[in-house]
């Protein structure tokens, strides 16, 4: 998992919405969040950048930090 920088938009329910990603230098505009879920190692959501890439971002809420993980996007519909 790589580290990376979020900007996000934390609701009054606490309900976590992240908008854009830096990756490498570049700024990356988040088109959709799909599955979000909470575990022990913190927030999770799928998100799907411009472009149809699907990846995996996590917020560890004790580091106060994000992580991005490569996830493959699914074949498109026929």
């Amino acid at each position: 998992m790589e580290p990376v920088e979020v900007t996000a938009r934390f609701d009054l329910e606490g309900e976590i919405t992240p908008l854009r990603l830096t990756r490498a230098g570049r700024e990356l505009v988040v088109e959709s969040v799909g599955r979000r879920w909470r575990d022990e190692s913190g927030y999770h959501a799928l998100v799907m950048l411009l472009g149809g890439r699907v990846f995996e971002l996590t917020f560890n809420y004790t580091e106060g930090k994000w992580h991005l993980e490569a996830k493959a996007a699914a074949p498109p519909v026929a």
